[in-house]
């Protein structure tokens, strides 16, 4: 079926089956390699990006559910909020491995685009991504440290 999709801003045009997850579309289709493949079932959150801005997890939403809405990938924050948020990863050195840091960036800009002043319990509740490294004292302080940079 031909859906037609709006992802970081660009519109594209596949035929796919309407029920396969958005993630698939994304990595397989559109070579958008940014979302990871974590569990499959929308536990661990390596694939989130945002769907008319709010957080879902693309490995266990069928494409046919986003047609008429914006798709927002780690590769489309690009805007002063997200360049704090990369900045302040850096600086609170949170990557070891890397592979989870895409979905936990996208839900820190979520949760950061709702509340610029996130106490520690609203972080716990918002990101509960998962981070084989467990580098879960450093997200939570690149969240503040972010917080306290807003543009």
């Amino acid at each position: 079926m031909q859906l037609s999709l709006s992802i970081n801003l660009c519109d594209y045009e596949v035929d796919v089956d309407p029920s396969k997850p958005l993630l698939w579309v994304l990595r397989e289709d559109l070579k958008i390699m940014g979302p990871k493949f974590g569990c499959g079932i929308g536990v661990c959150r390596s694939c989130v990006v945002l769907l008319d801005g709010s957080v879902i997890q693309s490995c266990a939403y069928p494409v046919e559910l986003c047609t008429g809405k914006e798709i927002t990938t780690i590769e489309g924050l690009t805007d002063p909020l997200a360049e704090t948020i990369k900045d302040a990863w850096v600086h609170a050195n949170v990557s070891q491995c890397g592979y989870c840091q895409p979905g936990q960036i996208v839900s820190a800009y979520a949760l950061l685009s709702d509340n610029s002043a996130p106490t520690d319990a609203d972080i716990d509740h918002d990101m509960p991504n998962l981070c084989r490294c467990a580098t879960y004292q450093r997200i939570r302080q690149a969240i503040h440290d972010a917080a306290g940079n807003l543009p």
